[in-house]
């Protein structure tokens, strides 16, 4: 008999952690996880860090980033994509979840899954007033309208193992200092403007924003919640390569 998806995720609060401890927990949690873990989002803030996918160029790395003169750090990571930016001020949430288990609708495929995270990034920004869309082979979300549209609000990076596990995911940009983005070209794209949703007109506390993403992707995700602010490092559970999708 195929395994039951548990009836709700454990959504846990990191607060704000460096990026390292937390990609390693990532790793860990998804290694030893069972058909039986229940699967789980994780909210947090990082302070400065770029990352960059398995195939990311190093030229997309400019004016100096990742040197001291800036002191903001370089890690390599094992999602799909290019080079992105993470900062105080983005709802990141990461998702560590079983593809494979059944839910209402049946099985997510990587690309249905990447379409619902889109959609509730579109739901939480139409709720703050402000529109996004997706752009074709482009993952992501970006300003649907006016002087900035088709700028970047929100990326998307994520690890699909063989096992249909998967880790990695979302960030929102919420109230940044956004000077990091014009010293890469962010998920690859020479010139493409990067937003957050204070440049956009949108006055919204962080942790609110965070709170409400990680409801629309449980909505989206077909997830339940489960709350719990413990840290992954103090739990026993804790996605290789097999898939991967691009920022």
């Amino acid at each position: 008999m195929p395994p039951i998806r548990p009836a709700q995720a454990i959504i846990r609060n990191l607060g704000r952690a460096d990026y390292e401890p937390v990609f390693a927990a990532m790793r860990a949690f998804t290694d030893a996880r069972t058909p039986d873990t229940t699967d789980e989002l994780w909210i947090v803030e990082h302070p400065p860090v770029f990352t960059l996918g398995l195939g990311a160029d190093r030229a997309h790395l400019l004016a100096g980033a990742g040197t001291p003169a800036h002191g903001i750090p370089v890690v390599q990571t094992d999602r799909g994509g290019e080079v992105t930016f993470h900062g105080p001020g983005q709802a990141v949430i990461y998702l560590l979840m079983d593809l494979r288990r059944n839910k209402p609708g049946g099985k997510l495929y990587a690309r249905q899954f990447v379409e619902k995270i889109e959609q509730a990034i579109i739901n939480v920004l139409e709720a703050y007033n402000l529109a996004g869309e997706r752009i074709a082979g482009a993952p992501g979300i970006y300003v649907a309208g006016g002087p900035r549209k088709g700028a970047k609000i929100a990326a998307l990076g994520l690890k699909v193992r063989g096992n249909g596990c998967t880790y990695h995911g979302v960030s929102l940009n919420v109230a940044m200092d956004l000077a990091p983005f014009s010293w890469i070209n962010p998920c690859g794209y020479a010139g493409l403007e990067t937003v957050d949703m204070r440049s956009m007109g949108a006055a919204a506390a962080l942790a609110d924003v965070q709170q409400a993403l990680a409801r629309e992707l449980v909505q989206q995700l077909g997830a339940g919640n489960a709350p719990d602010n413990e840290s992954p490092t103090e739990s026993n559970n804790t996605t290789e390569p097999h898939g991967q999708t691009a920022k």
